[in-house]
């Protein structure tokens, strides 16, 4: 899970800060991954604690995440023993694009590294790939559904654990 992290330097005598190409937080991470993995099993919530230990992730970061997810209407959330979140809407309705956006905003993909307004690429040491990068990836989070990545989340790696099981196998009560 990658941080942003942005350096500030001066630039012309101006403060810039550097943006980086993938603005992919963990916190979006975390969204997208989340939503897909309840986008793969519809049939009954998941309780933060289960899609915690599935991606071995803290539990506290994660109910922030989720909260958000709900309240921009992507997720719901159920209280009680037998509560937990599921989508709000169909997973072929919802794209990767809502999920990363209900966390850091709207992509503002970027062709300088310095986030210089009067910068067109042109004369950039790294030509248009700033912007062909920013364009791939807005094209693929809009044009991917929850629907789409249901296989990722078949895989043996993210199998839901069953938190109800004693650890001698036994039903907990």
């Amino acid at each position: 899970m990658k941080k942003i992290i942005k350096f500030q330097y001066l630039w012309n005598g101006e403060r810039c800060l550097v943006s980086w190409a993938l603005k992919i937080s963990e916190a979006a991470s975390l969204a997208m991954h989340s939503a897909g993995l309840l986008g793969s099993d519809v049939s009954t919530p998941m309780s933060t604690k289960t899609i915690a230990t599935v991606f071995n992730i803290s539990e506290a970061h994660l109910s922030k995440v989720l909260q958000r997810l709900v309240k921009v209407g992507l997720l719901k959330s159920l209280r009680g023993p037998k509560g937990g979140f599921s989508l709000a809407k169909e997973p072929g309705s919802i794209t990767l694009l809502e999920v990363y956006e209900a966390t850091e905003g709207p992509i503002d993909p970027t062709n300088c590294l310095f986030s210089l307004s009067d910068c067109d690429g042109k004369n950039c040491i790294l030509g248009h790939v700033l912007a062909d990068a920013n364009s791939h990836l807005k094209n693929y989070l809009v044009t991917t559904t929850l629907a789409d990545i249901q296989h990722v989340f078949k895989q043996e790696r993210f199998q839901i654990p069953d938190l109800t099981a004693g650890q001698d196998g036994t039903e907990k009560e």
